[in-house]
């Protein structure tokens, strides 16, 4: 018997073990992990801060003497200015 008829039964019931690790895979990156956190501290601020006294800025690129960097939120208020950058 040929050895791509004996494993085409087990290929054909496990195929999506593939696509979940490579999910799974993105899942762990760091990449990943930031833009999940940024979105939840952008929903956070939308939340639970007043639109009337808070103004919310997110991802602004800056250019500097290196090249550029980016801030990931800059809330503005009668307060002062808060310059958030998310860490995970």
């Amino acid at each position: 018997m040929e050895p791509i008829k004996i494993l085409m039964p087990i290929i054909s019931s496990f195929w999506w073990i593939i696509p979940f690790l490579i999910i799974v895979a993105i899942f762990k990156t760091s990449w990943f992990k930031g833009k999940i956190g940024e979105y939840i501290v952008k929903i956070l601020l939308q939340i639970f801060l007043a639109k009337d006294k808070y103004n919310l800025i997110h991802n602004v690129t800056l250019l500097t003497e290196d090249g550029t960097t980016q801030i990931d939120h800059i809330v503005v208020s009668q307060y002062g200015v808060f310059v958030i950058e998310t860490k995970i």
